[in-house]
């Protein structure tokens, strides 16, 4: 009975053009064309025991799927081929990216810009009437210092010179009089080593008194020079106390340099030439005599001329002062007179 329903289906799959049957063909693992025909078995198929020798079962076999792929090739249909196998890329590996530095912050410059209007430009320099105010007014960082010229025609100086910084702070403050501000002009410098900062001028004399200003921040001469310089002899004055510089007749002009050491400055220097004769007078006050010290270069035209320096601050307030010839006249006479009698007699 097995025999005869093996030969029914294998006779019907003849028929049908089939080439197996899955009845009495086992594979593990099949492949089909697009048409959906078996076309090989990786693994030998399993042929049941029908009759007949084994080997010819296997060539008929053979046979019929020579034809099938014969025919599926005259229809243009195509054996599907599995696809090659993918080849893994290897993984390069790439190095990153450097990271960018960042970028340094550019130091400010360390030298001060020179330049700019010099000493008694006319861009810079103003003429104060009687009893009236002028300010000149630095921002700069590179400001670090000032230099202040006062001048007439020929009439007395009267003024008041005030250092601004911030609201309601003066740091420096000094009273100036000169008996003839054309003969004898008055400069000196002023350290600002902090900004904003304003010069007030302020001339307190009557309207018949006008006088030129110029406030001036380039090339300013920070303390004394020059050869007579070089070799400062210093001096330190207790409060309440005063010295006497007393200077040739050659000697045309004198620097007087005053400091402390971070005590406030209260000082008053006097310009005499003759008994009790004031030709100038400067009363100063600084905040801080080390941060902001104290120059100025006096005119001593003629003969007899006497610096004198009182420290008007207590006791515990001394200063230091240098008071040294600015320029002299190398052809003037010794033979000229001194007024009050000095090392000439």
């Amino acid at each position: 009975m097995k025999v005869c329903s093996s030969i029914i289906a294998l006779c019907m799959a003849l028929q049908f053009g089939a080439t197996t049957i899955h009845a009495f063909v086992v594979a593990r693992k099949n492949n089909y064309n697009f048409a959906g025909v078996l076309l090989h078995a990786e693994e030998r198929p399993y042929l049941g025991s029908f009759g007949g020798d084994v080997e010819s079962n296997f060539e008929f076999v053979r046979e019929k799927q020579a034809a099938a792929a014969a025919a599926a090739a005259a229809v243009g249909t195509t054996a599907f081929m599995p696809p090659p196998p993918e080849v893994e890329q290897p993984v390069v590996f790439e190095p990153p990216p450097p990271r960018q530095q960042p970028m340094a912050a550019i130091p400010p410059p360390t030298t001060t810009v020179h330049g700019g209007p010099g000493m008694w430009d006319p861009r810079i320099t103003q003429i104060v009437q009687g009893d009236t105010l002028k300010t000149w007014s630095y921002a700069s960082n590179f400001v670090d210092k000032v230099q202040v010229g006062l001048k007439t025609d020929g009439r007395p100086l009267d003024t008041d010179i005030e250092l601004w910084q911030g609201p309601d702070n003066t740091p420096v403050k000094m009273r100036v009089y000169i008996e003839d501000g054309k003969l004898r002009p008055f400069k000196c410098v002023i350290d600002t080593p902090s900004n904003p900062n304003t010069v007030a001028i302020r001339n307190i004399g009557q309207s018949e008194f006008p006088l030129a200003a110029c406030v001036c921040a380039a090339e300013v001469q920070p303390r004394p020079e020059g050869p007579l310089a070089e070799n400062l002899a210093a001096l330190t004055i207790q409060g309440g106390a005063l010295k006497t510089y007393p200077f040739e007749s050659n000697v045309e002009s004198v620097q007087i340099y005053l400091k402390t050491d971070g005590r406030p400055l209260n000082a008053r220097i006097e310009l005499l030439q003759g008994p009790n004769n004031n030709k100038q007078v400067i009363e100063l006050y600084t905040e801080d005599g080390i941060d902001r010290p104290f120059y100025t270069i006096i005119e001593t035209p003629g003969s007899g001329n006497v610096v004198r320096i009182v420290n008007t601050a207590p006791v515990e307030f001394p200063l230091t002062s240098w008071v040294v010839p600015y320029l002299v006249d190398t052809n003037a006479s010794s033979t000229d007179v001194v007024l009050g009698g000095d090392l000439d007699w």
